[in-house]
C-alpha cells in the first residue's frame, strides 16, 4: 500500500496534474493512505482522471448599478418584515452583509440556526451547498439565495457519480469503510455518505466512526490529512482542496512572522500542511473567534483563511491587530490579495434586496435531498 507524500494540486489550473497530485512512496506511516497501486501507472492515471479537481468557470457578473448601501439596508429591513424572512450570513461574505444578517457563523452554526428560526423564509448569504443544507434540514421553509452561481471549488472537485464509482471500487477491493464528507459537498454527494463534518465538529464525528472501519474522507485532502494527524485514524483521502486556502504564500507568511515578532499565526485546517506546520492556532472560524476573544492584551494575528473572516474577529476582539496572509498568483508567482473567495463575493446587498423582492433564486427540494437528510441530521443536530 502506498502513502501520499505529495498529493497537492496545481492551484487554479482547473485540473490535477497527475505528475504532482499522485506522487506516492513507501512509508511506515499508516496515515493518509491512498489506495492506488504505485506500480500500476494506468490505474493511477485512471484514478486521477476520475478525481481531478474541476474548478468551476465563473461567468462574469453583470455590472450592478451603484446604490447607496444605507438605502439598500433600509429596503432589506422592510422586505424582511414583509416576507417573514431571516438572513443568515457566513463569516466569509462581505462585512456589510454580516451586519444586516440576523445570524452569522460558520457552516455548523448556520445549519443549526436554520432549524431553529421561526421565520418561514431564509435568505442564505453564502454558497450553494449551504443553501442546500438549510433546505434539507428545514424542508418546510422557503430558502432563497442571492446568487445561485455562488458555488464551491471543494464541492465541484467531488462529483457524486465519481464518488459512487470510487466507493464501488474500494468495496470490490475488500475495503470495509465509512465515508466521511466535509460539509463543502453537494447534496447528491452527502446522500452517498455515512457522516458529514464541519471544521467545528470534525474531531467529534471522526471519534464516532467505529474503530474497525476504514475512513474514506472527501473532498478536502488537507483537512483530512490534518484530522488523520490529530486523531491517529488512517484515512483514504480524496484529492480535493479549497481554491482560497490552497494559494497562501508560505514565504510571505514567514516574512510577516519575522516582521511582527510575537505575532500569532491562525490557520484554517483547509490550508496545506506547510502552512499548518508553522501555525500557532489551527481551527475553524468559530475556534478562531473564541481564541482571539480569550486574550485580553493586544496581539498581532496573522490570519490564514478567507480575508472577510477579519470582520467578525475585529467585532468580537477589537483590541487586536489582524493581518491577512497573502496568496500567490500561480500564473506569475507574484504575491496577491487572492485570499478572497470569488463565490462568496457573488453575494451583495443588491442581490439580497432583489431576492427578497422577487422571492428568487430559490433552493427547490430535489428527490435526493431525502437521502441526505438523515446523514445531515445525525451528524449536525445530534
Amino acid at each position: 500500500m502506498a502513502v501520499v507524500v505529495g498529493a497537492d494540486p496545481v492551484a487554479w489550473s482547473g485540473r490535477w496534474d497527475p505528475g504532482l497530485a499522485g506522487q506516492v512512496a513507501e512509508s511506515g506511516d499508516p496515515r493518509c493512505i491512498l489506495s492506488v497501486p504505485r506500480e500500476n501507472g494506468s490505474e493511477t492515471n485512471a484514478f486521477h482522471e476520475r478525481t481531478r479537481m474541476q474548478l468551476p468557470v465563473l461567468t462574469p457578473r453583470a455590472a450592478e448599478i451603484e446604490e447607496d448601501p444605507l438605502d439598500l439596508m433600509d429596503e432589506i429591513d422592510v422586505l424582511k418584515k414583509e416576507q417573514d424572512a431571516a438572513i443568515l450570513a457566513h463569516f466569509y461574505v462581505d462585512g456589510d452583509l454580516q451586519e444586516i444578517a440576523d445570524f452569522t457563523g460558520d457552516s455548523l452554526k448556520l445549519a443549526r440556526d436554520a432549524t431553529r428560526i421561526p421565520n418561514s423564509t431564509i435568505v442564505f448569504c453564502g454558497v450553494h451547498f449551504m443553501g442546500e443544507s438549510a433546505k434539507i434540514l428545514s424542508p418546510e421553509k422557503t430558502v432563497l439565495m442571492p446568487d445561485l452561481q455562488a458555488g464551491c471549488s471543494l464541492a465541484d472537485s467531488c462529483p457524486a457519480d465519481r464518488l459512487a464509482a470510487y466507493q464501488a471500487e474500494l468495496r470490490a477491493q475488500g475495503h470495509d469503510f465509512q465515508t466521511v464528507a466535509y460539509i463543502n459537498t453537494t447534496a447528491a454527494v452527502k446522500s452517498l455518505c455515512d457522516w458529514i463534518v464541519t471544521s467545528g465538529n470534525a474531531r467529534e464525528i471522526i471519534d464516532r466512526v467505529p474503530a474497525d472501519k476504514e475512513i474514506l474522507f472527501v473532498p478536502d485532502q488537507h483537512l483530512g490529512r490534518y484530522l488523520s494527524s490529530v486523531t491517529g485514524r488512517p484515512m483514504i483521502l480524496w484529492a480535493g482542496s479549497c481554491m482560497v486556502h490552497e494559494v497562501f504564500s508560505i514565504q510571505d507568511l514567514l516574512r510577516a512572522k519575522r516582521n511582527h515578532p510575537g505575532s500569532i499565526v491562525m490557520a484554517h485546517p483547509e490550508c496545506p500542511a506547510n502552512i499548518l506546520e508553522i501555525s500557532d492556532v489551527v481551527g475553524g472560524t468559530e475556534k478562531m473567534r473564541n481564541y482571539v476573544a480569550s486574550i485580553p492584551e493586544k496581539k498581532i494575528f496573522l490570519v490564514a483563511t478567507e480575508a472577510n473572516m477579519i470582520h467578525p474577529l475585529k467585532k468580537i476582539a477589537p483590541q487586536h491587530e489582524y493581518i491577512p496572509v497573502p496568496g500567490i498568483m500561480t500564473s506569475t508567482g507574484e504575491t496577491c490579495a487572492c485570499n478572497r473567495c470569488p463565490h462568496m463575493a457573488r453575494n451583495t446587498l443588491q442581490k439580497v434586496r432583489d431576492c427578497l423582492k422577487n422571492r428568487s433564486p430559490e433552493i427547490v427540494w430535489q428527490p435526493y435531498f431525502a437521502q441526505a437528510q438523515d446523514v445531515l441530521r445525525r451528524s449536525l443536530l445530534k
